[in-house]
């Protein structure tokens, strides 16, 4: 085993570990919750460890960044989530290679994701971003749909050729009643999941929490979860 298969083989055994006490602390079965290693800033290789190692879901944030590695572990039986903020004009980019958009938060990047599905003759699954520190704007600082925005935008996505409706993620927020108070946070978005799923019973994944709060994500009943430091560590900054 290399040095590095060797450190990720042991942080990924304590991601299980804290994976698995969660689950057990809240009653729940861990195969209800999806470990998904986020990748981002951390090179094909590594992917490629992790898929020897047993991991079967991958994420990225940046197409730039995503869209090489993706062709590069085209071989490994992964599925691709895209987590970040997404442009429209990266969106053809994106479907080539995402099998899950997770940051699905406005109209027109529906249109746009719709469009390139078909072209492509693919099925993409889709999260509605919920930004649970939006403002006057309907927005959240790092992106979603404000919660009375979901109905509208779901019925456009369970409506849209070449997209499935997948459920909700959130990223617990750094502001507004809900800083530094996670689990609320997440606690609310299953209630939000509750609703939609009234509407759209297939749409039952919920994506929240990350390295530092995959706890309280679990307690909260998330069926996915977001790792990237705890699994790969801080890459060191170059130059």
């Amino acid at each position: 085993m290399t040095d590095r298969k060797t450190e990720l083989a042991a942080n990924l055994a304590k991601v299980e570990e804290r994976i698995t006490a969660a689950c057990a602390a809240a009653g729940r079965a861990r195969e209800e919750v999806t470990l998904i290693v986020v990748t981002k800033t951390h090179p094909a290789s590594d992917v490629r460890i992790l898929s020897e190692l047993g991991v079967r879901h991958v994420a990225e944030n940046r197409d730039q960044e995503a869209a090489p590695k993706a062709a590069a572990c085209a071989d490994l039986s992964l599925k691709w989530h895209f987590v970040g903020q997404l442009q429209t004009n990266k969106v053809r980019s994106v479907v080539a290679y995402a099998d899950v958009v997770q940051s699905v938060d406005r109209s027109r990047l529906v249109t746009a994701l719709s469009k390139e599905a078909v072209r492509a003759g693919r099925e993409v699954g889709c999260l509605l971003q919920v930004a649970l520190d939006a403002g006057a704007s309907g927005r959240g600082d790092r992106g979603g749909v404000a919660p009375g925005g979901i109905e509208e935008l779901a019925g456009l996505v369970a409506d849209a050729p070449g997209l499935r409706l997948d459920g909700l993620m959130t990223v617990a927020p750094l502001t507004g009643e809900y800083a530094g108070r996670e689990q609320a946070a997440f606690e609310r978005l299953m209630d939000l999941s509750t609703d939609l799923r009234r509407a759209h019973p297939a749409a039952t994944m919920v994506s929240a929490g990350m390295s530092a709060d995959l706890e309280q994500a679990v307690a909260a009943g998330a069926t996915h979860v977001r790792i990237g430091t705890a699994v790969l560590g801080v890459r060191p900054r170059l130059g």
